[in-house]
Protein backbone atom coordinates (compact mmCIF):
# COMPACT_ATOMS: atom_id res chain seq x y z
CA UNK A 1 0.00 0.00 0.00
CA UNK A 2 1.45 3.29 -1.19
CA UNK A 3 0.76 6.76 1.17
CA UNK A 4 1.89 10.20 1.06
CA UNK A 5 3.90 11.22 4.64
CA UNK A 6 2.19 13.12 7.13
CA UNK A 7 3.89 15.88 9.00
CA UNK A 8 6.11 14.09 11.83
CA UNK A 9 9.40 14.77 13.48
CA UNK A 10 12.09 14.43 11.01
CA UNK A 11 14.09 12.55 14.26
CA UNK A 12 11.53 9.68 13.95
CA UNK A 13 12.15 8.44 10.46
CA UNK A 14 15.64 9.22 10.62
CA UNK A 15 16.25 6.86 13.48
CA UNK A 16 14.05 4.52 12.10
CA UNK A 17 16.45 4.37 9.37
CA UNK A 18 19.15 4.07 11.17
CA UNK A 19 18.89 1.24 12.68
CA UNK A 20 16.77 -0.23 9.57
CA UNK A 21 20.34 0.19 8.04
CA UNK A 22 22.52 -1.48 10.11
CA UNK A 23 20.32 -4.54 11.12
CA UNK A 24 21.21 -5.10 7.17
CA UNK A 25 24.97 -4.39 7.59
CA UNK A 26 25.31 -6.82 10.70
CA UNK A 27 22.86 -9.53 8.23
CA UNK A 28 24.82 -9.72 5.67
CA UNK A 29 28.73 -9.96 6.48
CA UNK A 30 31.09 -11.54 3.24
CA UNK A 31 31.67 -14.43 5.58
CA UNK A 32 29.93 -15.07 9.35
CA UNK A 33 33.64 -16.67 10.26
CA UNK A 34 34.79 -13.53 9.81
CA UNK A 35 33.22 -10.37 11.35
CA UNK A 36 34.07 -7.49 13.72
CA UNK A 37 33.57 -8.28 17.82
CA UNK A 38 31.46 -5.07 17.55
CA UNK A 39 29.24 -6.71 14.85
CA UNK A 40 28.15 -9.70 16.50
CA UNK A 41 25.62 -10.53 18.75
CA UNK A 42 26.67 -11.66 22.54
CA UNK A 43 26.93 -15.27 22.70
CA UNK A 44 24.99 -15.42 26.04
CA UNK A 45 24.89 -12.69 28.56
CA UNK A 46 26.19 -9.38 27.91
CA UNK A 47 25.53 -6.64 25.37
CA UNK A 48 27.25 -5.34 22.14
CA UNK A 49 26.07 -2.63 19.64
CA UNK A 50 24.78 -5.10 17.40
CA UNK A 51 22.63 -6.02 20.49
CA UNK A 52 21.22 -2.40 20.47
CA UNK A 53 19.70 -2.78 16.72
CA UNK A 54 16.79 -4.64 16.75
CA UNK A 55 15.35 -3.18 20.47
CA UNK A 56 15.71 -0.07 18.68
CA UNK A 57 13.23 -0.84 15.88
CA UNK A 58 11.16 -2.29 18.33
CA UNK A 59 10.82 1.15 20.86
CA UNK A 60 10.31 3.48 17.62
CA UNK A 61 7.56 0.84 16.34
CA UNK A 62 6.22 0.97 19.87
CA UNK A 63 6.46 5.67 19.52
CA UNK A 64 5.24 4.80 15.93
CA UNK A 65 2.32 3.25 17.28
CA UNK A 66 1.02 5.70 19.37
CA UNK A 67 1.04 8.28 16.76
CA UNK A 68 -1.07 5.65 14.15
CA UNK A 69 -3.73 5.02 16.62
CA UNK A 70 -3.84 8.64 17.96
CA UNK A 71 -6.57 9.22 14.85
CA UNK A 72 -8.55 6.33 16.41
CA UNK A 73 -8.74 8.25 19.71
CA UNK A 74 -7.04 5.16 21.32
CA UNK A 75 -10.42 3.28 21.53
CA UNK A 76 -10.69 -0.13 20.02
CA UNK A 77 -12.78 0.89 17.26
CA UNK A 78 -13.81 -1.97 14.49
CA UNK A 79 -11.18 0.44 12.23
CA UNK A 80 -8.47 0.54 14.43
CA UNK A 81 -8.70 -3.06 15.57
CA UNK A 82 -9.30 -4.24 11.71
CA UNK A 83 -5.71 -2.21 11.03
CA UNK A 84 -4.13 -3.60 13.84
CA UNK A 85 -4.99 -7.55 12.78
CA UNK A 86 -4.28 -6.77 9.50
CA UNK A 87 -1.06 -5.62 9.50
CA UNK A 88 0.14 -8.25 12.34
CA UNK A 89 -0.91 -10.95 9.74
CA UNK A 90 0.75 -9.30 7.16
CA UNK A 91 4.36 -8.61 8.56
CA UNK A 92 4.35 -12.45 10.14
CA UNK A 93 3.50 -14.09 6.74
CA UNK A 94 5.76 -11.89 4.69
CA UNK A 95 8.49 -13.69 7.59
CA UNK A 96 6.88 -16.69 7.11
CA UNK A 97 7.11 -16.66 3.60
CA UNK A 98 11.11 -15.36 3.83
CA UNK A 99 12.11 -18.72 5.83
CA UNK A 100 10.25 -20.71 2.83
CA UNK A 101 11.81 -18.77 0.30
CA UNK A 102 15.90 -19.48 1.76
CA UNK A 103 15.09 -23.27 2.37
CA UNK A 104 13.49 -23.12 -1.65
CA UNK A 105 16.59 -21.36 -2.65
CA UNK A 106 18.71 -23.94 -0.99
CA UNK A 107 16.65 -26.65 -2.51
CA UNK A 108 17.27 -25.48 -6.11
CA UNK A 109 20.78 -24.45 -5.50
CA UNK A 110 20.97 -28.46 -4.53
CA UNK A 111 19.86 -29.66 -7.58
CA UNK A 112 16.39 -30.34 -6.49
CA UNK A 113 13.56 -30.07 -8.70
CA UNK A 114 10.51 -26.85 -8.17
CA UNK A 115 7.94 -29.50 -6.40
CA UNK A 116 10.72 -30.71 -4.23
CA UNK A 117 12.25 -27.39 -3.31
CA UNK A 118 8.86 -25.93 -3.01
CA UNK A 119 7.95 -28.54 -0.49
CA UNK A 120 10.37 -28.39 1.96
CA UNK A 121 7.48 -27.41 4.99
CA UNK A 122 8.58 -30.12 7.32
CA UNK A 123 11.65 -28.00 8.83
CA UNK A 124 10.62 -24.57 8.06
CA UNK A 125 11.39 -21.89 10.32
CA UNK A 126 8.02 -20.51 12.18
CA UNK A 127 9.35 -17.36 13.58
CA UNK A 128 11.83 -15.06 12.48
CA UNK A 129 12.49 -11.13 12.75
CA UNK A 130 9.51 -9.73 11.06
CA UNK A 131 7.24 -12.61 12.82
CA UNK A 132 8.66 -10.92 16.29
CA UNK A 133 7.98 -8.08 15.00
CA UNK A 134 4.42 -8.52 14.44
CA UNK A 135 3.31 -10.41 17.38
CA UNK A 136 4.66 -7.84 19.48
CA UNK A 137 3.43 -5.07 17.49
CA UNK A 138 0.00 -6.86 17.65
CA UNK A 139 -0.61 -7.51 21.12
CA UNK A 140 0.98 -4.38 22.28
CA UNK A 141 -1.09 -1.99 19.80
CA UNK A 142 -4.07 -4.23 21.22
CA UNK A 143 -3.16 -3.38 24.73
CA UNK A 144 -2.85 0.42 23.70
CA UNK A 145 -6.76 0.16 22.74
CA UNK A 146 -8.37 -1.76 25.78
CA UNK A 147 -5.98 -0.18 28.33
CA UNK A 148 -5.90 2.80 29.83
CA UNK A 149 -2.86 5.10 28.90
CA UNK A 150 -1.77 5.70 32.47
CA UNK A 151 -2.25 1.99 33.28
CA UNK A 152 0.29 0.62 30.47
CA UNK A 153 3.02 1.42 32.59
CA UNK A 154 1.36 -1.53 34.95
CA UNK A 155 0.84 -3.62 32.30
CA UNK A 156 4.68 -3.45 31.71
CA UNK A 157 5.79 -3.95 34.77
CA UNK A 158 3.42 -7.18 35.08
CA UNK A 159 4.99 -8.58 31.66
CA UNK A 160 8.63 -7.64 32.96
CA UNK A 161 8.10 -9.36 36.35
CA UNK A 162 6.42 -12.00 35.31
CA UNK A 163 8.86 -12.92 32.53
CA UNK A 164 11.74 -12.80 34.71
CA UNK A 165 9.97 -15.37 37.02
CA UNK A 166 9.11 -17.78 34.36
CA UNK A 167 12.86 -17.54 33.86
CA UNK A 168 13.92 -17.53 37.32
CA UNK A 169 12.11 -21.15 38.04
CA UNK A 170 12.19 -22.48 34.19
CA UNK A 171 15.98 -22.63 33.89
CA UNK A 172 15.38 -19.95 31.71
CA UNK A 173 18.79 -18.57 32.41
CA UNK A 174 20.78 -21.29 31.03
CA UNK A 175 20.94 -21.93 27.31
CA UNK A 176 19.98 -25.40 27.09
CA UNK A 177 17.38 -27.18 26.15
CA UNK A 178 15.71 -27.66 29.45
CA UNK A 179 15.64 -23.90 28.91
CA UNK A 180 11.65 -23.22 29.38
CA UNK A 181 11.93 -21.07 26.17
CA UNK A 182 13.12 -24.20 24.44
CA UNK A 183 10.89 -26.20 26.31
CA UNK A 184 7.46 -24.13 24.86
CA UNK A 185 8.96 -23.73 21.61
CA UNK A 186 9.74 -27.65 21.03
CA UNK A 187 5.91 -28.39 22.77
CA UNK A 188 4.41 -25.95 20.57
CA UNK A 189 6.10 -25.38 17.34
CA UNK A 190 8.15 -28.82 17.19
CA UNK A 191 11.64 -29.12 16.82
CA UNK A 192 12.02 -29.12 13.30
CA UNK A 193 10.39 -25.60 13.43
CA UNK A 194 12.92 -24.29 15.39
CA UNK A 195 16.35 -22.32 14.84
CA UNK A 196 19.43 -24.32 16.18
CA UNK A 197 21.41 -21.97 17.91
CA UNK A 198 25.32 -22.25 19.03
CA UNK A 199 25.90 -22.57 23.12
CA UNK A 200 29.12 -20.94 24.44
CA UNK A 201 30.49 -23.73 24.19
CA UNK A 202 30.26 -24.70 20.57
CA UNK A 203 26.88 -27.34 20.81
CA UNK A 204 24.14 -26.50 18.58
CA UNK A 205 20.73 -26.85 20.36
CA UNK A 206 17.59 -26.23 19.96
CA UNK A 207 17.06 -22.75 21.09
CA UNK A 208 15.53 -20.02 19.10
CA UNK A 209 16.12 -16.35 20.49
CA UNK A 210 12.88 -15.35 18.68
CA UNK A 211 10.93 -17.52 20.32
CA UNK A 212 7.34 -17.44 21.66
CA UNK A 213 7.98 -17.33 25.20
CA UNK A 214 10.23 -14.11 24.48
CA UNK A 215 7.70 -12.20 22.78
CA UNK A 216 6.22 -11.47 26.07
CA UNK A 217 8.89 -8.74 27.09
CA UNK A 218 9.59 -7.52 23.59
CA UNK A 219 5.80 -6.67 23.88
CA UNK A 220 6.64 -4.53 26.65
CA UNK A 221 9.16 -2.80 24.83
CA UNK A 222 6.28 -1.64 22.37
CA UNK A 223 4.44 -0.49 24.94
CA UNK A 224 7.66 1.18 26.65
CA UNK A 225 7.77 3.15 22.94
CA UNK A 226 4.18 3.55 23.08
CA UNK A 227 4.53 6.05 26.57
CA UNK A 228 7.57 7.61 25.05
CA UNK A 229 5.09 8.31 21.88
CA UNK A 230 2.86 9.76 24.26
CA UNK A 231 5.50 12.23 25.95
CA UNK A 232 6.29 13.39 23.04
CA UNK A 233 2.41 14.05 22.11
CA UNK A 234 1.95 15.72 25.25
CA UNK A 235 4.75 18.19 24.98
CA UNK A 236 4.86 20.41 21.81
CA UNK A 237 8.33 21.68 22.67
CA UNK A 238 10.79 19.52 21.67
CA UNK A 239 13.41 21.41 24.32
CA UNK A 240 11.19 19.82 26.59
CA UNK A 241 10.93 16.33 25.15
CA UNK A 242 14.43 15.91 24.38
CA UNK A 243 14.71 16.84 28.32
CA UNK A 244 12.64 13.96 29.43
CA UNK A 245 13.65 11.82 26.88
CA UNK A 246 17.27 12.06 28.11
CA UNK A 247 15.95 11.58 31.83
CA UNK A 248 13.85 9.21 31.45
CA UNK A 249 15.63 7.35 29.41
CA UNK A 250 18.71 7.53 31.73
CA UNK A 251 16.95 6.16 34.32
CA UNK A 252 15.50 3.01 32.29
CA UNK A 253 19.20 2.01 31.63
CA UNK A 254 20.59 2.67 34.93
CA UNK A 255 17.92 0.57 36.24
CA UNK A 256 18.52 -2.05 33.88
CA UNK A 257 22.18 -2.07 34.61
CA UNK A 258 21.68 -1.83 38.00
CA UNK A 259 18.96 -4.76 38.23
CA UNK A 260 21.91 -7.57 36.20
CA UNK A 261 22.95 -7.91 39.46
CA UNK A 262 20.27 -8.52 40.91
CA UNK A 263 20.05 -12.00 39.37
CA UNK A 264 18.73 -11.03 36.06
CA UNK A 265 21.72 -10.25 33.05
CA UNK A 266 21.24 -8.39 30.38
CA UNK A 267 20.91 -11.22 27.21
CA UNK A 268 19.21 -10.33 23.94
CA UNK A 269 18.41 -13.81 23.30
CA UNK A 270 16.39 -14.20 26.15
CA UNK A 271 14.63 -10.33 25.21
CA UNK A 272 15.63 -9.98 29.63
CA UNK A 273 13.76 -7.70 31.37
CA UNK A 274 16.90 -5.75 32.18
CA UNK A 275 17.80 -6.58 28.26
CA UNK A 276 14.37 -4.15 27.82
CA UNK A 277 15.48 -1.39 30.20
CA UNK A 278 18.70 -1.11 28.85
CA UNK A 279 17.80 -0.74 25.27
CA UNK A 280 14.82 1.14 25.79
CA UNK A 281 16.82 3.53 27.74
CA UNK A 282 19.19 4.23 25.10
CA UNK A 283 17.19 4.21 22.94
CA UNK A 284 15.04 6.91 24.38
CA UNK A 285 17.92 8.84 24.49
CA UNK A 286 18.88 8.29 21.36
CA UNK A 287 16.06 9.83 20.21
CA UNK A 288 16.75 12.76 22.33
CA UNK A 289 19.56 13.48 20.91
CA UNK A 290 18.29 13.08 17.38
CA UNK A 291 15.50 15.74 18.19
CA UNK A 292 17.73 18.18 18.89
CA UNK A 293 20.48 17.63 16.30
CA UNK A 294 17.57 17.11 13.79
CA UNK A 295 14.11 19.39 14.95
CA UNK A 296 16.03 21.70 16.90
CA UNK A 297 19.38 22.32 15.68
CA UNK A 298 17.94 22.17 12.19
CA UNK A 299 21.32 19.71 10.71
CA UNK A 300 19.74 17.37 8.81
CA UNK A 301 21.95 17.36 5.59
CA UNK A 302 23.99 14.15 7.08
CA UNK A 303 20.59 12.51 8.00
CA UNK A 304 19.63 12.20 4.41
CA UNK A 305 20.95 8.81 4.11
CA UNK A 306 18.79 7.14 6.65
CA UNK A 307 15.64 9.12 6.09
CA UNK A 308 15.75 7.15 3.09
CA UNK A 309 15.62 4.02 5.18
CA UNK A 310 13.30 5.31 7.67
CA UNK A 311 10.51 5.68 5.03
CA UNK A 312 10.43 2.72 4.10
CA UNK A 313 11.78 0.51 6.51
CA UNK A 314 10.77 -3.04 6.36
CA UNK A 315 10.24 -3.03 2.09
CA UNK A 316 13.82 -2.56 2.24
CA UNK A 317 14.80 -4.85 4.93
CA UNK A 318 12.49 -7.77 3.12
CA UNK A 319 14.70 -6.62 -0.18
CA UNK A 320 18.07 -7.20 1.47
CA UNK A 321 16.91 -10.67 2.32
CA UNK A 322 15.65 -11.70 -0.52
CA UNK A 323 19.11 -10.06 -1.89
CA UNK A 324 21.09 -12.00 0.66
CA UNK A 325 19.55 -15.29 -0.40
CA UNK A 326 19.77 -14.78 -3.85
CA UNK A 327 23.38 -13.99 -3.98
CA UNK A 328 23.93 -17.08 -1.69
CA UNK A 329 22.01 -19.40 -3.99
CA UNK A 330 22.57 -18.63 -7.49
CA UNK A 331 25.82 -20.23 -8.76
CA UNK A 332 27.99 -20.01 -11.33
CA UNK A 333 31.46 -22.13 -12.72
CA UNK A 334 34.65 -19.59 -12.23
CA UNK A 335 37.84 -21.50 -13.12
CA UNK A 336 36.40 -25.17 -12.88
CA UNK A 337 34.92 -24.11 -9.44
CA UNK A 338 30.89 -23.92 -8.80
CA UNK A 339 30.53 -21.08 -6.54
CA UNK A 340 27.72 -18.55 -5.90
CA UNK A 341 27.89 -14.81 -6.48
CA UNK A 342 27.87 -14.27 -2.64
CA UNK A 343 31.03 -16.18 -2.59
CA UNK A 344 32.66 -14.50 -5.62
CA UNK A 345 32.21 -11.13 -4.63
CA UNK A 346 33.47 -11.72 -1.60
CA UNK A 347 36.26 -14.20 -1.65
CA UNK A 348 37.42 -13.44 -5.42
CA UNK A 349 36.80 -9.59 -5.35
CA UNK A 350 37.05 -7.87 -1.85
CA UNK A 351 38.84 -10.09 0.57
CA UNK A 352 42.10 -11.00 -1.24
CA UNK A 353 43.31 -7.40 -1.23
CA UNK A 354 40.79 -6.26 2.33
CA UNK A 355 41.63 -8.92 4.07
CA UNK A 356 39.28 -11.28 5.95
CA UNK A 357 37.07 -9.16 8.68
CA UNK A 358 37.39 -5.92 6.76
CA UNK A 359 36.56 -7.26 3.73
CA UNK A 360 33.29 -8.94 5.41
CA UNK A 361 32.34 -5.83 6.21
CA UNK A 362 33.04 -4.26 2.70
CA UNK A 363 30.59 -6.62 1.47
CA UNK A 364 28.56 -5.86 4.19
CA UNK A 365 28.46 -2.07 3.87
CA UNK A 366 27.66 -3.27 -0.42
CA UNK A 367 25.03 -4.50 0.04
CA UNK A 368 23.35 -1.67 2.58
CA UNK A 369 24.68 0.64 -0.29
CA UNK A 370 22.15 -1.45 -2.74
CA UNK A 371 19.53 -1.55 -0.65
CA UNK A 372 19.98 2.29 0.05
CA UNK A 373 20.22 2.78 -4.21
CA UNK A 374 16.59 0.95 -4.12
CA UNK A 375 14.89 2.87 -1.43
CA UNK A 376 16.46 6.02 -3.01
CA UNK A 377 14.32 4.75 -6.33
CA UNK A 378 11.11 4.76 -4.08
CA UNK A 379 11.87 8.06 -2.33
CA UNK A 380 12.35 10.34 -5.07
CA UNK A 381 9.51 8.91 -6.77
CA UNK A 382 7.92 9.66 -3.26
CA UNK A 383 6.85 5.70 -2.81
CA UNK A 384 6.35 4.92 0.41
CA UNK A 385 4.90 1.16 0.90
CA UNK A 386 3.22 0.42 4.26
CA UNK A 387 3.33 -3.21 5.33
Amino acid sequence: MMATRSNRLLSLDVMRGITIAFMILVNSPGSWSSVYAPLRHATWHGLTPTDLVFPFFIFIMGVSTCFSLRKFNFQPSPAAIGKIVKRTVLIFAIGLALSWFRLFCAGLSAGENLVQASTHFSNLRILGVLQRIALAYGFAAIITLLVKRKHIIWVVFTLLVGYFLILLFGNGFEMSEQNIISVVDRAILGEAHIYRDITPAGERIAFDPLGLLSTIPSIAHVLIGFLFGTLILNHHDNHERVKRLMILGAILAFSGLLLQYGGCPINKKLWSPTYVLVTSGFAAQLLGLLIWIIDIKGKTRWSKFFHVFGVNPLILYVFSLVLVILLANIKFTFQGELISIHRFIYAKLISPWAGGKFGSMLFAVLMVLICHFAGYILYRRKIFIKI
